[in-house]
């Protein structure tokens, strides 16, 4: 692997470090790939990478500093109140109000020796930290993004690691998104990393999620201003910006922008699916709303799933199972920074936020066992659950570390049925059948031996699903935007904004998730936004023919990434099975997601070892 392939390619990075002379090596090398930098109040050097400018607000006061990079709408007073406010005192208080503001960013701030950084409540904006060797010992330093970090500190590949990045259906809760180098970690969301002047680390909780407590009506009058302001945040200034305009949730999105006063143009990608009716909707909507400029990207158009797979040179710091749809996803992306759009909106994150879980039921069947069962049993009848699979589930009392330990001991049986109940902490995840004993023997030992410290990631089945949901699915905009990037375009999420989740998380679970009406929370809150010729629709269109096709198409790139596959070489994959499942014909609804994160982990080690592009090339 290229030793400075991240700090020499990527367009936009960070590291934050203490104020201490013992990281001076690191600094030093952070330095001569960086493109800008703060201070801290000694002179020392506290933020160093590259960022864009006009993302990034300082403010100063005696000896602390304040740094806002990200989305946000934080002006220099705003940083500089904060700093004066936070001198001199322990209190995170002053800092936590900052850290409330609508928008997704990363808070930096340096008081009297303490370094605090912190990102987003969900996997959006991560922090990470990792210690460097130093004459004086072991010093930590941080950053937004674990490779960068890894390259900073010379820390090596975790193969251990990239054997639970296999997994199909999901790597669970906490190791989701985690680094896959030794000795670099990852501060969950929701939380705070201090550092201080000797360099060591403490984590602490900022952001809990609220008690669900709030009426549809209430919660959807909130739910409007909350994005509404971070749809604000984002458009504010622009002369043109970029959206979605697909689903309900990319529309909610879109309309807010478009009644924000912001120009919008909108795309809308037509499926090969008959039964798809995106563009239906889409126009529709546009006639109504008026005043934004929409193309439809025709179906042939449309890259197919795991097109141009054996030819990838993303630079991203995890794999990503969203590199099977990479061309697919960035087609739109890539058409709107052509026409000259410098932000791009979307509408991820509305699904687990706005139509939940029904693992919520299994909370509310102790406290409203009424409304819980007449829901179950529309449930049932909608997704065709069994009578008795279900009473298994509601009776199932375990706990989430109990459930890991039943996950370890069947990494290796059969997927779970697709018409199981979805009451569980998760579906559980399996080891795809290429996957050597050695590559299972070491998943199994890390769910064994490293369990979460601090329980599930919710208070019960419900929200600590979908919290480990947007967790997962933040981490695809994550990765999109990293995509992007070189581009010279952004890629931005309003449902991921800390206020949009907070508002749809206080409503009452009975009134946000039903199997009586789609969306109902959103489809409330935008009266008046979307139109209505759109606002109550209920279907949501998918693409499973694409994935079908693709596979068919692009069978001999997968073929491809067989031949010498680094898996292989890793002792983590077994060559035969491997070429022989891409060989075969594969269902997209049951079978070929198992092949999503092995190709991730494939592709994403390749990726590693690319010469990185020459400096003149590279946009910063």
């Amino acid at each position: 692997m290229d030793p400075s392939l991240s700090l020499q390619s990527v367009p936009a990075w960070f590291v934050v470090l203490p104020d201490t002379d013992a990281v001076a090596a690191p600094a030093a090398k952070a330095l001569s790939f960086a493109s800008r930098h703060l201070l801290h109040a000694s002179g020392r050097p506290w933020i160093v990478g590259r960022w864009d400018p006009g993302t990034a607000v300082t403010g100063a006061h005696r000896d602390t500093r304040v740094a806002v990079i990200g989305e946000h709408a934080v002006t220099p007073l705003d940083a500089e109140r904060a700093a004066a406010a936070a001198s001199g005192t322990a209190s995170p208080s002053a800092l936590d109000r900052l850290a409330g503001r609508p928008g997704t960013f990363h808070l930096m701030a340096t008081v009297a020796g303490r370094v605090r950084i912190q990102g987003g409540v969900v996997g959006l904006r991560r922090v990470f930290h990792a210690e460097a060797a130093t004459p004086g010992g072991p010093v930590s330093v941080a950053s937004d993004r674990a490779d960068v970090l890894a390259e900073l500190v010379g820390a090596g590949l975790d193969e251990r690691r990239i054997a639970l990045e296999m997994l199909a259906s999901g790597v669970p809760y906490p190791w989701h998104g985690d680094p896959l180098w030794r000795g670099v970690h990852a501060v969950p969301g929701g939380h705070r990393l201090t550092l201080d002047s000797g360099g060591r680390t403490r984590t602490t909780r900022w952001w809990s999620p609220p008690d669900p407590v709030v009426p549809l009506a209430a919660g959807a009058a909130h739910l409007k201003e909350a994005l509404a302001e971070a749809v604000a945040v984002r458009t504010r200034g622009r002369d043109l910006v970029s959206s979605d305009l697909g689903g309900l949730d990319s529309t909610a999105v879109c309309c807010t922008a478009a009644r924000g006063g912001a120009k919008v143009v909108a795309y809308t990608a037509a499926i090969h699916d008959e039964a798809g009716d995106d563009v239906y909707w889409a126009e529709r909507t546009v006639r109504a709303l008026g005043g934004v400029e929409h193309h439809i990207v025709p179906a042939r158009e449309v890259a197919m799933t795991f097109d141009g797979i054996d030819t990838l040179r993303d630079v991203l710091d995890t794999p990503s199972i969203l590199t099977v749809d990479r061309n697919r996803r960035m087609g739109i992306i890539e058409l709107a920074a052509a026409r000259g759009s410098g932000l791009h909106l979307t509408g991820l994150g509305g699904d687990e936020l706005l139509a939940g879980t029904p693992a919520r039921l299994h909370t509310l069947l102790l406290t409203h066992p009424f409304v819980a069962l007449q829901a179950i049993r529309g449930y049932a009848a909608k997704y065709r659950w069994a009578r008795r699979a279900v009473l298994r589930r509601l009776l199932d009392r375990r706990s989430y570390d109990a459930w890991l330990g039943r996950l370890a001991r069947d990494l290796t049986g059969p997927p779970a049925p697709v018409d199981e109940p979805l009451l569980d902490w998760a579906v559980p995840p399996r080891m795809p059948p290429w996957a050597t004993p050695d590559a299972v023997a070491a998943a199994r030992e890390l769910i064994r031996t490293r369990r979460t410290p601090t329980g599930p990631r919710g208070r019960d089945r419900g929200e600590h699903r979908e919290l480990a949901a947007m967790d997962g699915i933040s981490q695809w905009v994550r990765h999109i935007g990293q995509m992007a990037a070189p581009l010279g375009i952004a890629v931005s999420a309003p449902y991921y904004d800390a206020r949009v989740i907070e508002a749809a998380l206080a409503v009452r679970p009975q009134d946000r998730i039903t199997p009586w009406r789609y969306k109902p929370l959103i489809v409330e809150a935008m009266r008046g936004v979307v139109p209505e010729a759109s606002r109550t629709r209920s279907t949501k269109a998918n693409a499973t023919f694409e994935e079908e096709a693709g596979l068919r198409r692009h069978r001999r790139a997968l073929l491809t990434l067989c031949e010498d596959s680094r898996l292989v070489r890793l002792g983590l994959a077994d060559e035969k099975a491997l070429r022989e499942w891409c060989r075969r014909a594969v269902s997209a609804e049951t079978e070929s997601y198992q092949l999503h994160p092995t190709i991730a982990c494939e592709v994403w080690l390749r990726s590693r070892e690319m010469t990185p592009l020459p400096a003149a090339d590279r946009k910063v």
